[in-house]
């Protein structure tokens, strides 16, 4: 069995918090659905162990545990703050964190039905992330690069899609424009790096969560701004930079094209879903479509 095909069942989360932190151990435990790189487990009603699985390396959730912490206090919308640290061990030989419990649906099983609340408390929470990081905050990985850098994986998900009724001139103008868009000349502010319907949780129908800040980074805030189209409903993405008011014109092309590309990831995976695909995820592909499709309708 390779590393990343453990088995993480309860008897084993229990068995761990036993080891290394017993006063956590008789809580109520139970798995949460989904998670691809982590697998959740809730634990009681106000925290959840977060437990390393397809990520090979531990440093998304090290990176998690020294800023999330100095973040979350100045957010206005919960995150999972790391409150315990789980060691590697012979029954695991990976890194787990404890973290605390955000109450919600993620969007990609439910759904925003206050949409002008929504676009004010996203553009609340990411005016309050966007703000200049310390020079030792992390730089981005995969994600976090000017549009005209990631052209090989647009073109990947372009090509691996069923487009159906989108056209394919109309999703590369989207494209283009962002690739002529200029760079990010600000300063390096915090970035979610990853924001889609996974990785956001509603209530109430509205934003009431953002989750899993493995991609967290210092760089252009256009990676984020992408989340109007990608996670609001027609016409919030309007409302979301109005209320926003800090984005300048070649930010919210580089965000637009970045939208079209977060949401061809979506249809990708959905497709992969209905195909039995490892890591598919059905119901991400009418997400997708429908973030498409405000997408090319723009503002």
């Amino acid at each position: 069995m390779i590393e990343s095909e453990i088995e993480i069942s309860e008897d084993l989360v229990r068995d761990l918090l036993r080891e290394q932190h017993p006063d956590l151990a008789e809580l109520p435990i139970r798995e949460v659905e989904g998670g691809w790189g982590n697998q959740m487990w809730r634990l009681g009603d106000k925290l959840a162990v977060r437990m390393q699985r397809m990520d090979k390396l531990p440093d998304l959730q090290l990176k998690e545990r020294r800023w999330l912490p100095v973040l979350a206090s100045r957010l206005p919308l919960p995150i999972p703050t790391p409150v315990r640290s789980g060691a590697p061990s012979e029954r695991f030989p990976k890194i787990w964190t404890v973290v605390t419990w955000v109450d919600g649906t993620p969007l990609d099983h439910g759904s925003i039905t206050r949409g002008d609340h929504a676009a004010d408390m996203l553009a609340a929470f990411l005016k309050a992330l966007h703000v200049e990081a310390p020079a030792d905050a992390p730089d981005a990985s995969d994600r976090g690069g000017h549009p005209k850098e990631c052209t090989d994986g647009f073109e990947y998900f372009l090509r691996a899609v069923d487009l159906g009724h989108f056209a394919e001139d109309d999703i590369r103008a989207v494209w283009d424009d962002a690739v002529a868009a200029p760079e990010w000349e600000g300063p390096r502010v915090w970035v979610h790096g990853d924001l889609h319907p996974a990785n956001v949780v509603v209530a109430d129908g509205t934003l009431a969560g953002v989750v899993d800040f493995g991609d967290v980074f210092a760089g252009d805030p256009a990676w984020d701004l992408a989340a109007a189209w990608v996670l609001l409903p027609t016409e919030g993405a309007s409302r979301f930079f109005s209320s926003y008011a800090q984005a300048d014109e070649a930010t919210i092309r580089r965000a637009h094209g970045l939208a079209a590309m977060k949401s061809l990831f979506l249809i990708l995976m959905g497709q992969n879903g209905d195909r039995g695909l490892p890591g598919g995820k059905p119901h991400w592909g009418p997400a997708g479509r429908s973030a498409l499709d405000r997408v090319l309708k723009g503002l």
